[in-house]
């Protein structure tokens, strides 16, 4: 009885573990680097996702597959097959097909100097809160070759292509001693310089981007939600499952000294 309990609270305890891993992925995703913005998490709502589908299809979709995710799974944010066939499929592709794209690895890497990733699984590997991020720090650099650059990934490949939505921006800098070394000055961002007005305000780019960046984390895991009311349901059998196990263990032992 007493190996079985401290089984039962050795699963507990691990299971609150990975819990505790799992929400700190994104505070530690950009450790040391630029500082992280928190993404608003809209996986709930199913307008935010469809939204955030149009922006994807419409400006990522182009160099970026999601070869994980059929288009038929978009029924699970509420769209039916005519609408995602109307309004989401830009190609010849059927509702059932993998979100891929056209354009190969190879032309991908000659392009943009490195083979574009596949976003059904970019929010689980960067987080959605360096997404977040990186898609409102472009800046203008005529130094790089595509004439653009990011805070959250400097030297960035990928040009900016929601720039018509955002408008051009600089960043500021100003040079400040290093305070590891006095000796040394190191380039420190101030914030950014609006040059030309995008066709959305500031505010509303932003709630759009949290729309793509919480699209792009349902599509990671369309699952999710229900992953997570069945841990949920899982942890709190185990901690009852636990206390009438250690009561158990109590009451057969009461009379043996």
């Amino acid at each position: 009885m007493k190996q079985i309990l401290q089984t039962l609270v050795g699963i507990c305890q691990a299971a609150l573990l990975v819990a505790a891993l799992g929400f700190g992925i994104n505070a530690q995703a950009n450790e040391g680097g630029f500082p992280l913005d928190t993404a608003p998490n809209r996986v709930s709502n199913n307008a935010s996702l469809q939204n955030g589908a149009k922006i994807f299809v419409n400006y990522c979709s182009g160099c970026h597959a999601a070869g994980s995710v059929r288009y038929n799974r978009l029924r699970d944010i509420g769209l039916t097959d005519q609408q995602i066939k109307d309004n989401l499929i830009l190609t010849d592709a059927k509702v059932g097909d993998l979100m891929t794209i056209s354009m190969s690895a190879k032309d991908g890497k000659a392009y943009f100097g490195k083979t574009p990733p596949d976003l059904s699984v970019e929010a689980r590997a960067r987080g959605t809160d360096w997404l977040y991020t990186y898609f409102r720090t472009y800046y203008k650099d005529d130094t790089t070759p595509t004439g653009w650059n990011n805070l959250v990934y400097p030297n960035v490949g990928m040009p900016h292509v929601l720039w018509q939505l955002q408008g051009e921006r600089a960043a500021k800098f100003e040079e400040r001693k290093d305070p590891h070394d006095a000796d040394k000055m190191e380039k420190v961002f101030v914030g950014f310089e609006q040059l030309t007005p995008g066709t959305m305000k500031s505010q509303e780019y932003d709630d759009n981007i949290a729309d793509l960046v919480s699209f792009l984390s349902w599509m990671a895991e369309p699952v999710q939600l229900e992953r997570k009311r069945l841990g949920v349901i899982v942890l709190i059998f185990l901690a009852i499952f636990t206390l009438l196990a250690w009561r158990l263990n109590k009451a057969y032992w009461k009379d043996i000294h």
